[in-house]
């Protein structure tokens, strides 16, 4: 079975020489590769088969404010969907559509991936040549963006939701980093000189977490309204990796290698709602849910009968209690290519501009 180094080589050669190119040699990045989870999931899940939480992604409300559901968990575009658009790029194709054009790159995520699995590939048996042509294979990731992730969040999500305690979650947080950042190498040995690794989201400040671990206990509560518990667990996770991310740095000084804070800057978001034009008084809600505190019920997730749909999800942040709406991940992408949410390179901008 082919290593990722060798599938993601292989698999590059085939779709960037699948047809001719497009022009673009004026543009530091030409091309996107994407992988991960639902964050960044355009459309493999639903090809492969969404079932259970993920069931209803195929269809309305999913997509409303694309009109069009697309197998993103959301009801519009994704955040590598405006890192596209920001290097005038076309939104990258999910790798499962049939007669896409990847000559601008692949999205391998897949919704519901996690990082302690088999590699993505060899999970769902994926035999492909060994890559024969390394050199041709690092000339064409010279000006790709890849970006990993991000990982590791369902590790943690299935863990919690299932009763796990968080100093048991914690125990194999090393295991979660050290595959992600061994996924990384193996994809800068395959050629790619441009990475963003994004670390973890406040977890404890979603409509999910809050209403599956509700507290009667004021000061299990920080200022934002968001469990301090569980956030300070995904400020260690964040912490762990950004110290692995370095490591590697280190290790390929030549590696333009960029962490990504989703961290703070989803709480720039959520600490300039109103100012950003959503609802401050709907921060902690989902657009879509079954009702509730937080508009969230695990057992009637989002597109189920008994679910209803706000009116306008541009003055929400979160969309169905676990992922974000359009509009929030429009401002969350714009934070970090604009506002200093990336490191080492605080203004991505420039570096991306094409």
């Amino acid at each position: 079975m082919a290593s990722l180094a060798s599938f993601f080589c292989s698999m590059s050669m085939i779709f960037l020489f699948a047809a001719p190119g497009r022009g673009t040699k004026n543009c530091f990045i030409d091309s996107i590769y994407s992988f991960g989870d639902s964050i960044a999931d355009t459309g493999n899940l639903l090809r492969q088969g969404a079932v259970g939480i993920f069931a209803p992604i195929g269809r309305f409300p999913y997509g409303k404010t694309m009109n069009n559901a697309t197998g993103r968990c959301s009801d519009g575009l994704l955040m590598i969907d405006y890192f596209a658009l920001n290097l005038n790029l076309p939104l990258v194709d999910p790798y499962l559509l049939e007669g896409a054009d990847f000559r601008s790159g692949v999205n391998f995520a897949v919704a519901g991936s996690t990082a302690l699995d088999s590699s993505f590939f060899l999970q769902r048996s994926i035999v492909t040549p060994v890559a024969n042509k390394p050199l041709k294979c690092s000339r064409k990731l010279e000006h790709a963006l890849i970006l990993m992730g991000e990982i590791g969040g369902n590790d943690y999500n299935n863990a919690f939701f299932q009763g796990t305690s968080i100093d048991s979650v914690k125990s194999f947080v090393p295991q979660v980093v050290d595959r992600i950042v061994s996924a990384a190498k193996e994809v800068i040995d395959a050629g790619a000189v441009q990475l963003v690794i994004p670390g973890n989201f406040p977890i404890g400040c979603m409509p999910s977490y809050l209403t599956m671990f509700y507290s009667s206990n004021p000061s299990d509560y920080d200022d934002n309204n968001c469990l301090k518990d569980y956030n300070s667990f995904a400020m260690y996770h964040n912490e762990q990796l950004q110290a692995a991310t370095e490591k590697l740095r280190q290790s390929y000084p030549k590696v333009a290698l960029m962490y990504a804070d989703y961290y703070q800057a989803f709480m720039y978001l959520l600490n300039n709602a109103a100012k950003l034009g959503f609802d401050k008084d709907s921060v902690h809600e989902a657009c879509c849910g079954a009702g509730g505190t937080y508009n969230f019920d695990i057992k009637l997730m989002c597109g189920l009968p008994g679910t209803s749909t706000c009116s306008d999800p541009t003055k929400y942040i979160s969309w169905d209690g676990i992922h974000l709406t359009q509009e929030a991940y429009k401002t969350m992408a714009q934070a970090l290519i604009m506002q200093g949410f990336a490191f080492p390179n605080h203004n991505i901008h420039n570096q991306w501009k094409c």
